[in-house]
């Protein structure tokens, strides 16, 4: 009793198939393996060959921050627009 069969597993994936739909497990599917690429590109040295556009353009701030360079900025003030709240 202790350990699930493959006709326990078979009948858990028809009833989630039958709750959400294939078009829906589909995408979750897609978002899941998106992610797991995202964190793998993520996990990548920066310094390697390949990518070297995008390890360049994510190494841009690190690069200004070592070197000690100066960012200028603006500061701009947050307004109320909502009505009757003064």
């Amino acid at each position: 009793m202790g350990s699930f069969s493959i006709w326990h597993w078979l009948i858990v994936l028809v009833i989630v198939a039958l709750v959400f739909g294939t078009k829906k497990i589909r995408n979750i599917g897609a978002d899941l393996g998106g992610a797991v690429k995202g964190f793998k590109e993520g996990m990548k040295d920066p310094n390697a060959k390949e990518g070297e556009a995008t390890a360049t353009a994510e190494a841009a701030p690190v690069q200004r921050v070592a070197s000690g360079e100066t960012i200028d900025v603006q500061a701009k003030e947050k307004t109320n627009t909502q009505p009757g709240t003064h």
